[in-house]
């Protein structure tokens, strides 16, 4: 856990690109991505179908750890619509049991919202909502360049590549400028965009910075440069 400030609030990193807010002890993730292997699956790309319960597990741990009362969800919780519905039983015991324990918050992303997510998402449980304002912080899945209030979002899996003795090293990274946080992947089987692709610096202006949680401390790289 590794802790650092965004916009006032005292935050930490934890594994996988989670976050977690110490005064309301909340736990924070974004793209998690469930059922993203079935999805491809069902058309005729097989991939190992144990990407939910990696994700639900790692997520455990985090809960385990943390104790948090509540988790935000920000956004593609879901690789799809039906994801929900195509979860193993095992992996929706996994989740019914966090989010029966947990006030728990998915918020719309563009994979899981459609006009019945209600429907698709809610029978797992929790609350749905498009965004919400968390004691002065935006929560909302893509960054909104017209957003003038501090903004924790998902969407882009951001990924610092860089190399290492010879060797290109890729790592789930965030991304932070003054008034904007882009969380990781949190999920087991998502890609990334690098870290000062155009489209992340678009949103978040040109003295962000990569964002690289090492054991206790936290490594930053300027996206400018």
């Amino acid at each position: 856990m590794v802790p650092f400030s965004f916009a006032g609030h005292d935050l930490a990193a934890l594994p996988g690109g989670a976050l977690y807010w110490p005064a309301r002890r909340a736990l924070i993730v974004a793209d998690l991505h469930f059922e993203k292997a079935s999805w491809f699956a069902q058309g005729g790309q097989m991939l190992p179908p144990y990407d939910s319960i990696a994700t639900l597990t790692d997520l455990t741990a985090l809960v385990v750890m943390c104790a948090p009362r509540e988790i935000w969800c920000l956004g593609d919780s879901f690789h799809d619509s039906a994801g929900c519905e195509r979860l193993p039983p095992r992996a929706q015991a996994m989740l019914r049991a966090l989010t029966g324990a947990l006030d728990w918050v998915w918020i719309t992303g563009n994979h899981d919202a459609s006009s019945d997510r209600a429907d698709v998402i809610d029978h797992c449980g929790g609350r749905i909502l498009d965004e919400a304002e968390v004691d002065g912080l935006i929560f909302r899945h893509e960054a909104d360049l017209r957003e003038t209030r501090p903004e924790l979002s998902g969407h882009f899996h951001p990924k610092l590549r860089v190399s290492v003795r010879g060797r290109r090293v890729a790592r789930r990274c965030f991304v932070a400028s003054e008034s904007k946080l882009i969380l990781p992947a949190f999920g087991s089987l998502t890609g990334g965009l690098d870290a000062g692709h155009p489209e992340i610096m678009r949103v978040t202006g040109k003295f962000a910075q990569a964002l690289v949680p090492i054991e206790s401390r936290m490594l930053r790289f300027p996206l400018a440069a």
